[in-house]
């Protein structure tokens, strides 16, 4: 039953107030919790309330800008020029195909990665602190899929025994990791 709640699209209605209404909580919720919902994998249909248009896409980019202007930088500033330019020349029509085209082969080479990492056999399983650092890198890669829309599709889970046992302040030592690290890639990706 959870596999067909997340290929039915979370219908969330905006009120005359512009508040949103999760109709399968029947509860209000925020910009932050439906990015939540969006990385979590599931698919979000934004609707108003009144006139039934559809407003996934102006809401998706609100959230976009509110990452961005928080410093969460994912798109350098040359892509967004060029994103910009594209509203007014013949790019228009191109530029959707491609886009699509290049985040689902980022998508399948991420999980193309994750699949050779988890068959490779490590010289360096034997060093001290070898699982520890494995436990992050995968940590690391799944965050970077949850944010391309495929979380929990690739790779192995974590050890269910061992993640309650190291506590919140481990988990939140490895989420500051791993923003560091994706802060880093990003500064890479920005110079290519």
């Amino acid at each position: 039953m959870a596999e067909a709640e997340n290929t039915t699209p979370l219908l969330i209605k905006r009120y005359a107030s512009r508040r949103l209404y999760n109709t399968e909580t029947s509860d209000y919720v925020t910009l932050d919790d439906i990015a939540g919902f969006i990385r979590a994998g599931r698919q979000v249909r934004i609707v108003d309330l009144k006139t039934g248009d559809d407003l996934t896409r102006q809401y998706l980019l609100q959230i976009i800008a509110e990452h961005e202007g928080r410093g969460e930088s994912v798109l350098p500033i040359d892509v967004l020029v060029d994103l910009v330019r594209s509203y007014t020349t013949q790019a228009q029509s191109v530029v959707p195909q491609f886009l699509a085209a290049s985040f689902e082969m980022l998508r399948e080479g991420q999980s193309k990665m994750m699949e050779n990492l988890s068959t490779f056999p490590n010289p360096m399983s034997s060093m001290p602190g070898f699982e520890a650092l494995q436990r992050q890198q995968q940590m690391f890669l799944r965050a970077m899929a949850a944010g391309w829309g495929t979380a929990g599709s690739s790779g192995p889970a974590p050890d269910e025994e061992e993640e309650p046992r190291r506590g919140k302040k481990a988990e939140s030592e490895d989420m500051a990791e791993i923003r560091r690290q994706l802060s880093e890639l990003q500064k890479r990706i920005s110079k290519l």
